[in-house]
């Protein structure tokens, strides 16, 4: 039976952020994600947390200068000292939130550069996140973003990631697989999960094409929910979609993996027959 996390960035933004966590537990979840926490205390965070009986499973490093249009540093030559405060700073807020997973955003890859300067920049900092994460028991993810929602993104498809995480070479480190951004990119989403899961540190997920609830859209997630239990995943799943009316009006979709029930033979991945572990 999946296990779902609220995205407090994008969920139940009917509310302040600080109150997003109360109305997170209301309606049921007990883990919660959201992309970065540093414009609060984090002993507010954390208060909010035990308050309200939830964990926090994942956010992300410092990402530059946002609303300049940053999405990151990690790949960016002559950031490394920033990028090192950074690790700091998230690490500091991991340990007073619990947290057991940061994201390491790359940052934008600017028109006519090195990209092989890029990606060298990139393992280093990696590579130091994941040592200075590995002294408290932190996971350090890397995510492939599509580039109709982030033109320019490093990092863009499953297969790279894995290629620099293997590169990497790190206990520590996986790879957070976003569907949908794994469907703009590449599709095949299925054959992905068999092939990379004991590789994969965190799942999210959203309607495609619009971002909304998953139970819209071209993406069949009954089918692929059957699959991450078949294959024994045991992780959260990130609900990083953009209600389409209001959050919780638009929950309806998680009351079956809520409620024991038995997964109809048309969602079952092994209905298919012809799939095979890759």
């Amino acid at each position: 039976m999946p296990k779902f996390a609220a995205n407090l960035t994008m969920m139940f933004n009917e509310v302040p952020f600080m109150e997003r966590f109360s109305a997170a537990a209301q309606a049921g979840f007990t883990a919660v994600e959201f992309l970065f926490p540093y414009e609060h205390a984090a002993e507010d965070i954390a208060r909010q947390l035990r308050e309200h009986g939830l964990q926090n499973v994942l956010f992300n490093m410092p990402p530059g200068d946002w609303g300049a249009g940053e999405r990151g540093i990690a790949s960016l030559p002559g950031r490394e000292a920033e990028f090192r405060d950074g690790v700091a700073k998230a690490i500091e807020y991991a340990k007073a939130l619990g947290t057991p997973r940061l994201h390491v955003m790359a940052g934008l890859l600017p028109e006519g550069a090195d990209r092989a300067r890029h990606r060298a920049v990139y393992i280093d900092n990696v590579r130091y996140a994941c040592r200075e994460a590995a002294k408290h028991g932190i996971t350090i993810l890397l995510e492939p973003i599509n580039t109709r929602d982030i033109p320019g993104y490093f990092l863009n498809t499953q297969a790279d990631a894995h290629a620099i995480r293997e590169e990497v070479g790190a206990e520590n480190l996986k790879v957070q697989m976003d569907f949908y951004h794994v469907q703009i990119v590449e599709g095949d989403i299925a054959m992905k999960v068999r092939r990379y899961l004991p590789h994969i540190g965190h799942i999210q997920i959203a309607s495609v094409p619009m971002r909304h609830e998953p139970d819209t859209g071209e993406v069949n997630y009954p089918y692929l929910f059957a699959l991450l239990d078949e294959l024994g995943y045991d992780g959260w799943l990130g609900c990083e979609y953009r209600p389409a009316k209001g959050t919780v009006e638009g929950l309806g979709w998680m009351q079956a993996y809520t409620t024991n029930r038995t997964v109809t033979e048309d969602e079952s991945p092994r209905s298919t027959g012809d799939i095979r572990q890759t």
